[in-house]
């Protein structure tokens, strides 16, 4: 795989941890080919989730790998594992060898427009063990990226992700921080998400 580490990372304080953004991992001819070959061939499926009394559609399709084909939970979901594909295990790698973290397992994330989202949590599940770093290699179409502190303290702070960034988010983010993917109507073009994390 051809990486492209063309600008230094940028080092983004958050109070009690830090994020860090690589903007151009990938070239952008090598993102364009990987996000088409993502779209094509993941087992795309869209779950349901109860919010506020009802069962409403997620507003996104999703899949779920893991080297240990372990299952996943969250938001009330519990979605089975498929095993790692050859393109999957290559953009672990990549994360890795980028982040110097360890990851097994990747929820891979398709926003078909800007009326696909995700809203505020964080990942933080049990199975994540208690030291939780999460890598999210983002393709296609750029997309807001905010945070905000769950005790409400501070500014939200928004990142704009684009087609072959990586943001890494360091232990003990998920603990004290909040993220989300807002709603965008002007937004046409499909985005794809990758969040790689260790399941223990």
């Amino acid at each position: 795989m051809q990486d492209l580490f063309a600008d230094t990372p940028i080092e983004i304080h958050l109070k009690e941890s830090s994020a860090i953004l690589f903007r151009n991992i990938l070239t952008p001819e090598r993102a364009d080919l990987i996000c088409r070959s993502l779209r094509a061939h993941t087992p795309w499926k869209q779950d349901k989730i109860n919010y506020m009394g009802k069962v409403v559609p997620v507003p996104r399709l999703a899949a779920w790998y893991s080297k240990t084909l372990q299952s996943y939970f969250y938001s009330g979901i519990k979605v089975a594992a498929h095993p790692y594909t050859n393109l999957i295990t290559e953009l672990n790698n990549l994360v890795e060898s980028a982040t110097g973290c360890e990851f097994n397992s990747v929820l891979v994330n398709l926003y078909r427009d800007g009326n696909d989202s995700v809203s505020w949590h964080a990942d933080d599940e049990p199975s994540l063990g208690r030291s939780i770093t999460i890598g999210s290699l983002s393709f296609g179409e750029s997309r807001d990226f905010q945070l905000k502190r769950k005790d409400g303290h501070g500014n939200t702070i928004t990142i704009e992700l684009d087609n072959g960034s990586l943001l890494l988010m360091k232990h003990p983010t998920q603990r004290f921080w909040l993220h989300q993917i807002p709603k965008r109507k002007n937004i046409g073009d499909q985005r794809i998400n990758l969040t790689f994390r260790y399941l223990v």
